[in-house]
């Protein structure tokens, strides 16, 4: 039997087993893996929510245009809504996105409108300050405000506390939810702690956000609010969303932790998801004491990994902040102190090279004409051109080295140095900031990966 449209196809996304990052806990962990959803999120679900009630109070009429600031997942739901439906669509999001994220929504037929991250909400600035000032402007336009709509986390209570809860059976004992808006957590939580008070609810905030001292204390403490890389979660104002009375239990996760976990659940358990799972089951691993046999310990994962893959799933940027522990070309010749690179010159003679090999027991030596790596002399391609010439010894270098060795940077990680090794080319080169030259080979490079 078909579907009527793509809005149908919202919710009962799949429970899943995580096995391999799990596989030391006492309990059961299974991921909530929302990227089952049309437009690849969880924001989905409340997106068409919030837009059904906003239909049902007369708050926007047809042919009118939706108007909120989002980190893009819900701007992505409203726009698939808004297709079907017949709305326009304004969104406002942060320079902090991915680039991905705004291109998606361009290409659902959304506007998209960057603002400055690190401005405070009340800013003009800022894309909370925009999208309500572009509400008032806009002729026939709604504007959805995510975090005080309260059909936000009513549409978790109505959907997706009641999937966990049918899915495990209502053995479920924890959930575990990377929060922003509220709306997933507390519409969640409050659903399964009806049906069971002994299930414990975890918050995952990030480093930067506020949320996690506000739950602790009830204070508003602005000095707890900074620049932060994670996505889609933490705040620095606290949404009417919130009901802390059903939240357990906070705990903070860093930029690189999330990072760094969102890519090993898609190298070992198969999930290509978002940043936000990372930070979620990093979180979940942060109070893992608190587990025992027989818990059914149940993670929100957000969204889709493809969000990501200029951020977190891009090997550069993890780089570039420090957040992937890679050897590079720098590592690997570190260890060597002073030693000077050996090099040859174009006039002197094969004999000269098959000397130097032997005194200091290398098979690889790039040929320098002044300061221009110009070619090279392997030890396996002369024993081919001595073995068909004895004479060869006699002559010199440029009749016959082989093509220079490919100059990297200082940086280039061993993977992609591996790259450039084959059976024609067994080296590569690369300056030092001082402009000396060092070399790496094959035997450096699979003694290194074999470590």
């Amino acid at each position: 039997m078909w579907l009527n449209n793509v809005l149908e196809t919202i919710g009962n996304t799949p429970l899943i087993k995580l096995n391999k990052i799990t596989r030391d806990l006492p309990c059961t962990v299974l991921a909530k893996v929302e990227y089952f959803n049309p437009g690849n999120s969880i924001k989905d679900r409340m997106a068409l929510k919030m837009l059904e009630v906003a239909e049902a109070e007369g708050k926007i009429k047809p042919g009118g245009t939706i108007i909120e600031g989002t980190s893009g997942n819900t701007g992505m739901g409203l726009a698939l809504a808004a297709c079907v439906k017949g709305y326009k669509c304004i969104f406002t999001t942060t320079d902090k996105q991915s680039k991905e994220k705004a291109d998606i929504l361009k290409a659902v037929g959304a506007e998209v409108i960057v603002c400055p991250t690190n401005v405070e909400p009340e800013d003009p600035r800022s894309y909370y300050s925009v999208s309500k000032r572009l509400a008032t402007e806009v002729p026939n336009s709604w504007y959805v405000n995510q975090y005080d709509n309260l059909a936000n986390r009513q549409a978790h209570y109505e959907q997706t506390g009641p999937e966990i809860w049918e899915q495990t059976e209502g053995r479920v004992t924890h959930l575990v939810v990377a929060t922003g808006t509220g709306g997933t957590i507390v519409g969640t939580g409050k659903y399964l702690k009806e049906k069971n008070p002994n299930i414990k609810v975890w918050a995952i905030d990030s480093y930067g956000s506020l949320l996690k001292k506000y739950f602790e204390t009830g204070e508003l403490d602005q000095k707890e609010v900074y620049p932060y890389i994670s996505e889609g979660f933490g705040e620095d104002f606290v949404p009417d969303n919130y009901d802390m009375s059903v939240i357990d239990e906070f705990t903070k996760v860093t930029d690189k932790d999330g990072a760094v976990m969102a890519r090993r659940i898609a190298k070992e358990e198969g999930l290509f998801c978002g940043y936000s799972a990372g930070s979620c089951l990093q979180g979940m691993l942060q109070l893992k004491g608190q587990l025992k046999k027989d818990d059914v310990v149940v993670l929100i994962f957000h969204d889709h990994g493809s969000r990501y893959v200029g951020k977190v799933y891009n090997d550069e940027w993890m780089m570039e902040r420090g957040f992937l522990e890679v050897k590079t070309f720098k590592d690997l010749i570190s260890g060597r102190g002073s030693q000077k690179t050996m090099s040859i010159k174009p006039s002197d003679t094969v004999l000269d090279a098959i000397n130097l090999m032997k005194k200091f027991d290398i098979e690889n030596i790039p040929v320098f004409d002044g300061d221009t790596n110009v070619g090279a002399i392997s030890e396996n391609g002369l024993f081919n051109k001595i073995l068909n010439n004895a004479d060869v010894k006699t002559e010199i270098v440029a009749t016959v080295m082989e093509r220079a060795y490919p100059e990297v940077s200082f940086d280039t990680p061993v993977e992609r140095l591996s790259g450039f090794i084959n059976r024609e080319n067994g080296a590569v080169l690369s300056k030092d900031e001082s402009g000396f030259y060092h070399i790496v080979t094959k035997y450096d490079i699979i003694q290194s990966l074999a470590k």
